[in-house]
């Protein structure tokens, strides 16, 4: 690891958590492009690396969050219960069976595709939104623990996929934010800490790239205070759209990945 790559590895975590923090999304999802193709990480090392991303990155933005008094409700415990077993059931499905990353591409393409277009196609309407009960607890516990488990076969912390579902669901994303950054936060911790046990007991490379990951999560972890600091000053309907444009962005990108491999 290069300090080329090193300080490529932090501007592009400082760059994309100040974009994706004020919506939840702590911004791995955006990285792991980033980290393989760009600075050639080996796969599945890719995945405990952007989770490393995560524990570093996380806590400058939930600082913020935490400051404004956000970072309450049952929302937080509730992703947290069901997100954390499905980091661990991710991880070990990660290493052992090897899910083709082209699968995935696809499947998160098709989740996030009509989930952006439905979310900047509402709030350019001006359509008003759902009550958050549309969403039952039980419904929520199911897509957290299917969240986590996509977390830990893949790195991306979830809340680019919970974001979308639960602020499409009617849920206002100052609420939703906050949650799934908690929620991403504690299952990177625990899933880093798989992937560490789980190194030792295999020779293929699935330990996390510490240098890249602490560089990444360095430039996350200002960039994402900065960006929930912008949070409060930018009105409900800019950050739906926001959202929404994420996800259409992030799904064109894997289906071109997906076409170009």
């Amino acid at each position: 690891m290069s300090w080329g790559q090193a300080l490529l590895g932090f501007a592009a975590g400082l760059v994309i958590a100040v974009l994706t923090a004020p919506v939840g999304v702590s911004g791995a999802v955006f990285l792991l492009p980033v980290q393989l193709d760009v600075l050639r990480v080996p796969s599945p090392a890719v995945t405990p690396t952007n989770l490393l991303f995560n524990i570093v990155a996380t806590p400058g933005a939930l600082l913020r969050y935490w400051s404004q008094g956000q970072l309450s409700g049952p929302l937080i415990g509730q992703l947290a219960r069901a997100t954390v077993p499905g980091v661990v059931i991710g991880a070990l499905i990660r290493v052992y069976l090897v899910p083709g990353v082209q699968v995935f591409r696809l499947i998160a393409a098709g989740v996030l595709l009509p989930l952006g277009v439905w979310l900047c196609w509402r709030t350019a309407a001006g359509s008003a939104r759902r009550p958050a009960r549309s969403l039952s607890p039980h419904a929520i516990s199911v897509l957290a623990l299917v969240v986590g488990v996509v977390g830990g076969i893949y790195g991306i912390g979830g809340g680019s996929l919970l974001g979308p579902i639960l602020v499409g669901a009617g849920m206002p994303v100052a609420v939703v934010a906050p949650a799934a950054l908690a929620s991403t936060f504690l299952t990177s911790l625990l899933g880093v800490a798989t992937y560490a046990l789980l190194a030792m007991a295999t020779t293929a490379p699935i330990a996390p790239n510490w240098v890249l990951g602490l560089a990444c999560g360095l430039g996350g972890l200002i960039g994402g205070y900065l960006g929930a600091r912008l949070q409060p000053k930018m009105p409900d309907n800019a950050l739906r759209l926001l959202l929404g444009v994420m996800a259409i962005a992030l799904a064109i990108t894997y289906v071109i990945q997906s076409l170009s491999a």
